[in-house]
């Protein structure tokens, strides 16, 4: 087994200069460089701002030309989502169908180095979605090296109670969702990919029992503590300092947080920040003029990735009550800065949380989770005194297990286990 094992790793969505899924995908390619001789091959949008960041085209990374598919693609996304920031389902699925054209492209690059050995393991890190057909999957399998998948992550079910909300992000075509297993090669790829890397406990679920050996659960999310290095001042003092961090869409709950605080704000006993833009700015605006709130709500719209720190340490909770977030970036960098996070216990954010760095709300309908958010944040208020120790954990946490090098070395494992040819489940690389 080699020290420094050698790695293709496909990225089609890397970019250091974006945010969400690209720059998860690129977070993780570049810091496999302190375990492995990595060589990432991304799409050509990316090219640019990976050339910015210091890598080498050709000896570090490969852009490959899918625009012939993947723009026309993007366009016909646009169209059908209706709505800017909604319809996040059918741009997936559209990418899903457009995908194996990128990877015939990388085996046409790469695919005589992989026969050669020139390569330990090939691992797929973007797209995410574990709809994402992989064709290569079978043909490294034929070629003798390991195929490693992921963190994939995805599908989380509409919780009962939101069918509102999912029409107003016209995720209609959710329901179909199930269709994805009957996709052509998918059966395949899955016999042929040696590691799953799952990035939810759902997802992990959703793989089928008899590749159940195969799969690790691993969050995708990490935190680069050079853009994340401040501390949240938890000192008590005047009102209660809450954030919120994301698009302002129905999902992720915004309207419910305002409606939630509302008696705290109208009484001065707290102030909230609204960081994001989306489709209910407007509606959030109106609501906070016609409550009388404007003196305690602050909707600054969007903010750059390099900022949100400076904003969101000035915050003692992060108030977040997202009914179907997949990962919950967000969370883990509040818990990097020592703001204790308020979440609902469904999706990826409870998964990253416990009751000694953060506090679930439960998840029932909308005004289930409108009176939970209240309850939180009237007992935080109440007992606010035990947020310094849960502000403490919660950096802790992130430190020992969510950094990009921390994650790095939970892959390394994996790999590890791959090479050895072991078993590859069972022990968690997150360790607790």
């Amino acid at each position: 087994m080699p020290e420094r094992p050698r790695v293709l790793v496909i990225a089609e969505a890397a970019n250091p200069e974006w945010v969400s899924v690209p720059l998860v995908g690129w977070s993780l390619a570049v810091a496999l460089r302190e375990a492995a001789d990595v060589h990432i091959v991304t799409q050509i949008r990316n090219r640019e701002a990976i050339i910015r960041a210091g890598l080498v085209e050709g000896e570090d990374f490969t852009a490959i030309d899918s625009e012939a598919l993947a723009r026309p693609a993007y366009r016909l996304a646009e169209g059908l989502r209706l709505g800017r920031g909604v319809g996040w389902t059918i741009v997936t699925a559209l990418q899903t169908l457009s995908y194996p054209y990128f990877e015939r492209l990388v085996w046409r690059r790469f695919g005589e180095d992989i026969r050669a050995g020139r390569f330990d393991i090939v691992h797929r890190v973007t797209p995410l979605s574990p709809t994402t057909v992989s064709p290569i999957a079978a043909r490294c399998r034929a070629a003798g090296v390991p195929f490693v998948m992921g963190p994939i992550n995805g599908g989380i079910p509409w919780p009962p109670g939101f069918e509102a909300v999912r029409r107003a992000e016209r995720e209609w075509l959710s329901k179909l969702r199930g269709l994805h297993r009957l996709l052509p090669g998918r059966q395949r790829m899955l016999r042929a990919t040696a590691l799953i890397l799952a990035g939810s406990r759902h997802t992990a679920a959703e793989i089928p029992p008899r590749y159940a050996e195969r799969v690790l659960w691993l969050p995708e999310n990490g935190i680069d503590p050079a853009r994340f290095n401040r501390e949240a001042a938890q000192d008590g003092s005047g009102p209660l300092r809450a954030a919120f961090v994301g698009r302002l869409v129905p999902y992720k709950g915004p309207d419910m947080l305002l409606e939630a605080a509302l008696p705290l704000l109208k009484d001065g006993r707290m102030r909230l920040d609204i960081l994001g833009d989306g489709p209910l700015m407007a509606p959030l605006r109106a609501q906070v003029v016609e409550a009388g709130v404007e003196a305690a709500v602050r909707l600054h719209g969007n903010i750059a990735h390099a900022e949100v720190q400076d904003m969101l340490a000035a915050a003692e909770v992060l108030a977040f009550p997202s009914v179907r977030e997949f990962g919950g970036g967000v969370v883990l960098e509040a818990m990097a800065l020592g703001v204790v996070p308020i979440v609902v216990d469904y999706g990826g954010p409870a998964e990253l949380v416990d009751e000694s760095c953060g506090i679930k709300i439960p998840l029932s309908d909308r005004q289930g989770v409108i009176a939970g958010t209240r309850a939180a944040l009237q007992d935080v208020l109440a007992a606010r005194a035990r947020l310094p120790a849960m502000a403490a954990t919660a950096r802790a946490r992130v430190a020992a297990h969510f950094t990009w090098a921390e994650k790095a070395r939970q892959v390394s494992d994996a790999y590890d286990r791959v090479l050895s040819g072991g078993p590859v489940a069972g022990t968690p690389l997150i360790r607790r």
